[in-house]
């Protein structure tokens, strides 16, 4: 089947699809978060067949997500790292994250958020910076804007 492009439509969530939406791009950029950086590393993490992960490693460069840097000359071997924008990708890792633990855990818990300086886990959620309540379905809404 033939992969649709969603880069045209006019719609936030169908754009940043078309760069993200791939499984192997989302658990690519987790191992990133996870301080992985090498093609061999992403390979044995994933298991991923390795045309399909230097696709995939070139589309999230592409994109803006990742940056390609030489670490060895000879022979010439990259790492990958994120960018600026692949960084604000994270709260989106930890929603799924939280989601999958929440409904998908049926082997038990593997992964946690957790605070960095008390290594205490967190229970995290989104919050509006103007007033400070919970956004959830119950205090907002998400609402198409029509352009002319």
């Amino acid at each position: 089947m033939q992969r649709r492009n969603f880069d045209e439509m006019n719609c936030p969530i169908a754009r940043t699809l078309d760069r993200v939406g791939e499984w192997w791009s989302i658990l690519i950029l987790r191992d990133v978060f996870f301080g992985r950086t090498k093609f061999d590393e992403f390979q044995k993490s994933t298991g991923i067949a390795p045309n399909i992960l230097t696709r995939r490693l070139k589309s999230l460069v592409e994109a803006g997500l990742l940056e390609k840097r030489a670490y060895q000359d000879r022979p010439v071997r990259y790492e990958y790292l994120l960018t600026g924008m692949g960084r604000e990708l994270q709260p989106l890792l930890i929603a799924l994250s939280v989601f999958g633990n929440r409904h998908f855990a049926d082997r038990g818990v593997t992964m946690r958020l957790t605070d960095t300086e008390t290594g205490a886990a967190a229970q995290p959620i989104y919050v509006d910076g103007l007033t400070g309540k919970p956004i959830d379905a119950e205090n907002f809404s998400l609402k198409s804007i029509r352009q002319a």
